[in-house]
């Protein structure tokens, strides 16, 4: 699922802003645009891997830092004052000024370097936890939306089961209706007629096909009401669904059962399309 969250965290002077996109996406695909130490990529790593398990994810970061030049040592300027003045007195100069203290070597303490993970890390849970509120929104109406593909397709399954239960019916009539006017005025012969209906129902028979169809679509109507991370398990279901479709349709030579079949197929298009976006 898509999503946008953005986290705002400040530390110890240090300002941190994470921004973390979301695209759809078959596996994890992390991009990571911060400027920052290995360990505190690797920490931030772990962190988004643990919040999302799919999906083509992007960050960002911006720090702002303390502007500070260091800490003046007094005791050190007093001393290297003493010395430069003493000598420009010796050499008949002007007395130094307070620029050319400064920047003698040891006058300025560096500035401490402040760490800025804890601020990068809480700006990180305050941006994931805005994607996940976005995407909770989000799921909710791509779950309706395949509870809705996946109704259309139980209500088809039923039909397809309905228009094979009267082949057989179907198989012998057409079959003695033939053979009656291959004869001519010759008899049919019952029992022969029955064990050609049985070859030819056998072979277009669909009922483990039914029953795998069935079985699939209430596996994928438990994921899609269920929690957690069920994408994978849904890109697998819609292509068993496919090979059943597929099973049922070469072997039926049913006209209404293959136009079930072409519009299932339809569905199952648009039921592929979406689960693209679970994650």
């Amino acid at each position: 699922m898509t999503g946008f969250g953005r986290g705002v965290a400040e530390h110890g002077g240090v300002r941190a802003t994470v921004d973390v996109r979301a695209v759809n996406h078959r596996f994890v695909d992390l991009k990571l645009r911060v400027p920052v130490a290995p360990a505190l990529e690797e920490a931030m790593t772990a962190k988004i891997r643990g919040a999302i398990e799919r999906g083509a994810i992007t960050v960002s970061l911006f720090l702002e830092r303390p502007r500070s030049a260091g800490v003046v040592r007094l005791e050190v300027a007093r001393a290297v004052h003493a010395e430069l003045t003493a000598l420009a007195h010796e050499l008949g100069t002007a007395e130094p000024d307070l620029a050319l203290v400064l920047a003698q070597p040891g006058v300025i303490a560096p500035a401490e370097i402040i760490d800025p993970d804890a601020a990068v890390l809480a700006a990180l849970d305050g941006a994931l936890r805005q994607l996940s509120e976005m995407r909770i929104v989000e799921g909710r109406a791509l779950t309706a939306e395949l509870t809705l593909r996946l109704d259309e397709l139980a209500r088809l399954r039923g039909v397809i089961e309905a228009l094979a239960a009267g082949v057989p019916d179907q198989l012998q009539k057409r079959l003695h209706e033939r053979l009656a006017r291959l004869l001519g005025d010759g008899t049919v012969d019952p029992q022969r007629l029955a064990q050609e209906v049985a070859v030819l129902a056998d072979r277009g028979d669909i009922t483990e096909e039914l029953v795998r169809l069935g079985s699939h679509l209430e596996q994928a109507r438990a994921l899609v009401a269920g929690r957690g991370a069920a994408g994978r398990r849904l890109d697998f279901l819609v292509q068993e669904l496919g090979r059943e479709l597929n099973t049922i349709g070469s072997k039926s030579q049913h006209a209404e059962i293959t136009a079930a079949v072409v519009e299932a197929k339809a569905i199952l298009e648009k039921l592929r399309e979406q689960v693209q976006n679970v994650e």
